[in-house]
């Protein structure tokens, strides 16, 4: 069998570059990653989907990874991160359906694409959402904190603000893989502008307009213990509001399902392989 390897592709929209990359044949799956993450981190270098006879799309989020920063006059709201997906889908997938699935940013960004276009998808994947329909004005100020520690001191600095309150048992896991994705962006000023501006952003007005995504949908959660920063009630109430959900999680402490790349996967696949969501993909 001949080895399944990515392909690198740019998207570009308003001068500014998207880096990502297809891998494997066969209907499409976009995910989308979280803030400070890269395209790397939603299935965690898996394989799973294209094995499993998906070609399955990633990016670098603007101002991540390998992506340029916001084009000039430009911001990292959802609006914006919506529009690099409209971009994305115009360019590499045309006019059939595809399933859109992203983690805790890229969640909240494929719920507001979900809303605009219901009529694009076959499936919706939401895991680690945080977003509840507002603005937290406490939580800004962990956000802005991180940015300035960006800023200051580059990764060390950021990692220094991060570094609060881990659950002990988790502390060294969550530290090594939170330097390794921050150690990747070329742009870390985009980033701390990022950490600052996304926050603040609305993806959309009221839980209510989740009512609207009529379309299959998975949505992950974690327990707390592990990964507080995304809480379970929080993917509950999703998988409430969606009006054709299943929610899933790990069992209680266990690592996270969003940490796990091969189980997540396999859990996107199962999922892809419903009824429901193959008679949306077609052929």
């Amino acid at each position: 069998m001949a080895a399944i390897e990515p392909v690198e592709f740019a998207v570009e929209r308003s001068g500014s570059i998207l880096a990502g990359e297809s891998i494997g044949e066969g209907p499409p799956i976009v995910l989308l990653h979280g803030i400070t993450a890269t395209r790397r981190y939603v299935v965690h270098g898996s394989k799973v989907l294209p094995r499993a006879g998906y070609r399955q799309l990633t990016y670098d989020a603007r101002g991540h990874g390998r992506s340029d920063p916001a084009p000039s006059g430009g911001g990292y709201g959802y609006p914006e991160l919506v529009a690099d997906v409209e971009a994305l889908v115009d360019e590499r997938l045309g006019d059939g359906q595809f399933v859109l699935g992203g983690h805790s940013m890229g969640a909240h960004t494929a719920v507001a694409y979900g809303i605009e276009h219901p009529e694009r998808l076959a499936g919706l994947v939401v895991a680690g959402p945080v977003y509840m329909g507002f603005v937290d004005p406490e939580a800004l100020e962990s956000w802005d904190r991180l940015a300035d520690g960006l800023e200051r001191d580059g990764v060390d600095g950021f990692m220094a603000a991060f570094d609060r309150g881990i659950d002990p048992q988790w502390r060294d896991t969550v530290l090594r893989f939170t330097r390794q994705r921050m150690n990747e962006h070329r742009h870390p000023d985009a980033v701390a502008r990022a950490l600052r501006e996304v926050p603040r952003s609305e993806p959309f007005d009221a839980m209510a307009e989740l009512q609207f995504v009529d379309v299959p949908a998975l949505v992950v959660a974690s327990h707390d213990t592990a990964d507080p920063g995304h809480p379970y009630a929080v993917a509950a109430a999703y998988a409430e509001e969606l009006p054709n959900a299943k929610l899933v999680s790990e069992e209680e402490g266990q690592s996270p399902l969003a940490w796990q790349g091969g189980r997540l996967a396999r859990a996107i696949v199962e999922f892809c392989e419903s009824e429901a969501v193959r008679a949306r993909l077609g052929p």
